[in-house]
């Protein structure tokens, strides 16, 4: 049985670091362990141009404590105003690696997102011809579509029609969250791939609404049905180049989450590769993992590998991860897993 492994230093192909007194809280806990990440726009107000981008880089950066090498890969939020030059210039100076599609009102500071999708076509046929990625935040928001539905339908009514009329695009279909999800991603033809969450690797809805409604397992999208579950298992850990993690890490203070409307987001930074190595081993797969965590990522983006290295070992005692990390927002609860954690990150 093995009991240790050692990786390339994994990537984070979705993480949001919010800004101010939060990311200098959050920051530490995605660098310790990850060498780059795909970082999300949707601040107040958005990052939408390249200068946003360069100057929420120089934030970042600066956040950094002393002796962490970590590299935030930006984007640009995509909105219905975004000058498809500006993302075309930001993308030729290396400066952002992603645009993100929000359908308006999917998620957390969404309302500058798309409500209609000819309004943006201009920058995505940009997008296609520079070859420039497009993240997408793979749900409809219209009423009458239940919230457990709302990313199959958006599937077959917004991105199965967008790629036909522009096959050249290149998509990731970030934190897919269903069974149909993960077939469009391995069966579509042309340039696609998917992310999947840590935390949707380990919960289903039963978790987060059986014996009482626990707000730190809310997200969007929402976690579904456990074969769902098993389903996005079952890509995470198939070696398939098309899947890589994406954490989407999201933090919200305590307050905010545990109140009569809360946030959507789960904080998994800390606890991720104990996390992923609890799932890599249960489906027998740990030889796979840093396919998911560490390869396949990179390789979709067009970056090598990181040249560093990561071990994991599996001992007798649990990991003593925080309940809580302490920020100068506020406390912002970790991700738990509903069960004690074997595998220690020792180098």
């Amino acid at each position: 049985m093995m009991t240790k492994i050692t990786l390339r230093r994994p990537d984070d192909w979705h993480l949001h670091l919010r800004d101010g007194a939060m990311l200098a809280g959050v920051l530490p806990e995605t660098a310790r362990h990850f060498g780059r990440a795909i970082i999300m726009p949707n601040l107040v107000p958005p990052v939408v141009t390249g200068d946003d981008a360069r100057a929420y880089r120089d934030r970042i950066l600066a956040a950094l404590p002393g002796g962490m090498a970590f590299e935030p890969l930006m984007t640009l939020y995509l909105t219905e105003a975004t000058d498809p030059a500006d993302v075309a210039r930001a993308h030729a100076q290396g400066l952002i690696h992603a645009v993100k599609l929000y359908p308006a009102g999917a998620t957390t500071n969404s309302q500058s997102g798309v409500r209609n999708i000819e309004a943006v076509m201009p920058v995505l046929e940009k997008m296609a011809e520079i070859g420039l990625p497009l993240c997408i935040h793979g749900e409809v928001t219209t009423a009458d579509v239940d919230i457990f539905d709302r990313e199959q339908v958006f599937l077959d009514t917004v991105l199965d029609p967008l790629r036909q009329r522009l096959p050249g695009l290149r998509v990731t279909l970030e934190h897919i969250t269903t069974a149909q999800g993960i077939d469009y991603v391995t069966n579509a033809s042309g340039d696609i791939a998917g992310t999947i969450t840590t935390h949707h690797l380990m919960i289903n809805r039963n978790h987060m609404l059986v014996g009482g409604i626990r707000p730190h397992y809310y997200c969007l999208p929402v976690a579904k049905r456990a074969s769902h579950q098993q389903a996005l298992r079952a890509a995470a850990t198939s070696g398939n180049p098309r899947f890589f993690l994406g954490t989407d890490s999201a933090p919200h203070t305590d307050p905010t989450k545990e109140s009569a409307c809360g946030c959507a987001g789960v904080f998994s930074a800390t606890n991720t590769l104990s996390c992923l190595a609890h799932v890599f081993e249960q489906e027998t797969a740990l030889d796979r993992l840093e396919g998911f965590a560490s390869l396949h990522g990179p390789a979709r983006y067009g970056l090598p590998p990181n040249d560093t290295t990561i071990t994991l070992e599996k001992r007798d005692a649990p990991v003593p991860y925080p309940a809580k990390i302490v920020t100068g927002a506020g406390p912002v609860t970790l991700f738990d897993p509903g069960h004690p954690l074997f595998w220690h990150v020792i180098a």
